[in-house]
């Protein structure tokens, strides 16, 4: 097998994989770390054209996820997001989330508006796992909570599970 390239990771070997590679990439103005995870030494390259067509096509994946995001906090039946804004609300203080936050908004709660904040801070792909093929973590900002919402999602894209963690 020849060596395969991967924007922005440029060239791999997929006859011999480090663990790790990582990469800070500029997404709509903003920087996001992605990286590579691999539990073997060898991989077939269709698999990683299925990460190239997921690089490609961050923000597509990104907007998806916030609709997922959005569905999530106005469904009453689902409480990642609202447990998520919750949360924040009650750790942070006002001066943290004031620039998040018009608390003077008479159309908007202080929840919802931190909900819409949320952005995308990581892409992880583990292509040879069986779990999820991609992970995307969303904070408000890591520098206030170390608490993300995060999105697993299958090699087609498609939404695993919705959860929180730190």
């Amino acid at each position: 097998m020849a060596n395969y390239s991967l924007p922005y990771f440029g060239i791999i070997d997929p006859n011999n994989l480090e663990d790790y590679y990582d990469v800070e990439i500029d997404l709509n103005g903003r920087e996001i770390q992605v990286d590579l995870n691999f539990e073997s030494k060898t991989i077939d390259t269709t698999i990683l054209d299925s990460v190239k067509r997921f690089i490609d096509n961050i923000s597509e994946f990104d907007n998806k996820n916030k609709t997922h995001i959005d569905q999530d906090y106005r469904n009453e039946d689902c409480d990642t997001v609202r447990e998520y804004v919750g949360y924040c609300i009650e750790e942070c203080s006002k001066d943290e989330l004031s620039e998040f936050i018009d608390y003077t908004s008479k159309t908007a709660s202080p929840k919802a508006q931190l909900m819409k904040s949320l952005q995308l801070v990581r892409v992880g792909f583990y292509p040879d796992s069986e779990d999820s093929f991609a992970i995307f973590d969303y904070s408000i900002n890591p520098e206030i909570t170390n608490q993300l919402v995060v999105i697993f999602t299958h090699q087609t894209g498609e939404m695993n599970y919705m959860t929180i963690e730190s």
